[in-house]
């Protein structure tokens, strides 16, 4: 099954509740494509033997690897983890998340400014480039079991939003310029 994306109402409920609007509007692979983010549907049962998960960690230079299990019972201070997770930023290098259990969503900052919210089920790996605004929330089920992924050392400093002067900011904001032709509105 292809990844769920579709952007998002501006109800201030709570945050892991789907969000869509009315009428609901599906965002396609191929628009979260052209704001750089990438998308493969594994196998989660065999992810410690899967030869497409090590391609992709061959070609894309993912050598560090660790499991995260995201719930109330196996996380303290989870309600404020939760909080800053779901508070908008950017990091320097890219966010590779691979759903091995559970649920939850990644929110992004299309070219308008506007949410996009992807829902990651088992077997959904996204990599979010460097420099796009995103956020993070569980769903209604409180359970996610994610393999995080990373080139070299990882480094998951975040910088919350304003942060149009930073400089992969600004590398991510031209790409998306010279993608899509245009000035990118509301940065």
């Amino acid at each position: 099954m292809a990844l769920e994306s579709w952007f998002m109402d501006d109800s201030n409920e709570d945050q892991r509740l789907p969000h869509h609007r009315n009428p609901k509007e599906f965002v396609t692979v191929d628009y979260l494509a052209d704001l750089g983010v990438v998308h493969w549907k594994l196998n989660p049962e065999n992810y410690e033997n899967d030869s497409k998960l090590s391609k992709i960690r061959e070609e894309r230079g993912y050598d560090y690897m660790d499991l995260l299990d995201l719930c109330p019972e196996k996380v303290s201070n989870y309600e404020e983890k939760l909080k800053n997770f779901f508070t908008e930023h950017i990091h320097k290098d890219e966010e590779i998340r691979y759903c091995l259990e559970g649920s939850g969503y990644f929110d992004v900052r299309d070219k308008d400014d506007r949410w996009i919210r992807i829902l990651m089920k088992p077997g959904d790996l996204i990599v979010l480039p460097a420099g796009i605004y995103h956020r993070f929330t569980l769903d209604t089920s409180n359970y996610i079991k994610l393999m995080r992924l990373f080139v070299g050392e990882p480094v998951w400093t975040p910088y919350n939003r304003p942060q149009e002067e930073h400089p992969v900011r600004k590398e991510y904001i031209k790409s998306l310029t010279q993608k899509f032709g245009e000035t990118i509105r509301g940065y």
